[in-house]
């Protein structure tokens, strides 16, 4: 996204929470807290990212761009203030609405003015890849800006360097505005490579004095925003070594974890074998215990018919002796009563 969109987004964004906070009513003070809140947050990233990347951009490559963005600093002063302000003020404070509507007229204006006539000479006197090269810086800036305002400090840290940085040059070796036009983009195309890690910008072009002032801008810039360059890298090495620990982390967590399931899984299957090997024993165990049992259950039942069976055969016996006696003693009743 090239700088003037990423800018005019912005615009919008508070706008739409301006219109919140107006539809809002009277006794919604929590929802009018939080809309404050969120515009204070917007604004004061906005600010930053202009007066450190933007405007620097304009003095050094934009034509008469010098007393507009002068007047803008002044009405991001201004802002910052009603905004430090706000962020401390509560929203039963019966001046709180009253200063939420003179922010709201203040930044309108300076948003219409921007709009109106500052972005469409930067768009002018910048082609697009330069004005992409600029939204990427606008975007990199966005991430480590203060989300709240801070009107006593500087209006451009470290964007600032490379316009004072100019602006030495300028005084030196005069006003020429071609030689200041490529310088000052060189400058900022330096710069931005430096913290994206791609190339530096081409040598100037023309005459040899638009050449010679031009190297000299881009040089004082150069060793201006040295200091910059040196943090932004530093902060993306700190970045991707934090990124790289985490891998290894994660890569260390999965790898224990796949180890300790294979060893849960062992354990459980040493543990079936042996269940299963230890109910296999008493089963074998109950089933023999059984068959012998049932062996002498068996012997003991022929035991007891054999001893039954002589004492049957002596009872029969006797009974036959018994009636052969009685049969003999009839018989010879019997011969006797015959005689």
């Amino acid at each position: 996204m090239d700088a003037i969109s990423l800018l005019k987004n912005d615009h919008r964004t508070v706008e739409e929470l301006f219109k919140r906070f107006e539809r809002a009513g009277d006794r919604a003070l929590p929802q009018k807290r939080e809309i404050v809140d969120r515009i204070i947050e917007e604004l004061s990233v906005h600010a930053v990212i202009e007066e450190q990347v933007l405007y620097p951009v304009a003095r050094a490559t934009v034509p008469r761009a010098e007393d507009m963005v002068l007047e803008s600093l002044e009405e991001h002063h201004i802002v910052k203030w009603v905004l430090s302000e706000l962020e401390g003020m509560d929203p039963t404070d019966e001046r709180f609405g009253a200063k939420v509507t003179v922010l709201i007229e203040n930044v309108r204006h300076h948003v219409k003015e921007e709009e109106g006539d500052f972005f469409p000479m930067v768009r002018r006197s910048l082609n697009r890849s330069a004005l992409e090269d600029l939204g990427e810086a606008l975007d990199m800036a966005k991430q480590s800006a203060s989300t709240h305002p801070h009107p006593r400090s500087p209006d451009a840290p470290p964007g600032n360097l490379v316009v004072g940085a100019i602006s030495g040059v300028v005084d030196r070796v005069g006003d020429n505005i071609e030689g200041l036009r490529q310088g000052g983009m060189a400058a900022v195309q330096d710069l931005i490579a430096r913290i994206l890690g791609g190339r530096p910008a081409g040598a100037p072009t023309g005459s040899s004095v638009t050449r010679s002032r031009a190297n000299d801008v881009r040089r004082t810039a150069s060793n201006a925003a040295d200091g910059v360059a040196r943090t932004a890298g530093s902060v993306r090495s700190g970045a991707a070594a934090t990124a790289r620990a985490a891998k290894a982390g994660a890569k260390s967590t999965a790898s224990t974890a796949k180890k300790s399931a294979r060893a849960t899984g062992s354990t459980a299957k040493r543990a079936a074998t042996t269940t299963g090997r230890t109910a296999k024993k008493p089963a074998g165990t109950t089933k023999a215990t059984a068959k012998r049992a049932a062996a002498t259950t068996a012997k003991r039942s022929t035991a007891t018919r054999s001893t039954a069976k002589p004492s049957t055969t002596k009872r029969s016996t006797a009974k036959r002796s018994t009636a052969k006696r009685s049969t003999k003693k009839s018989a010879a009743s019997a011969r006797g009563s015959r005689s």
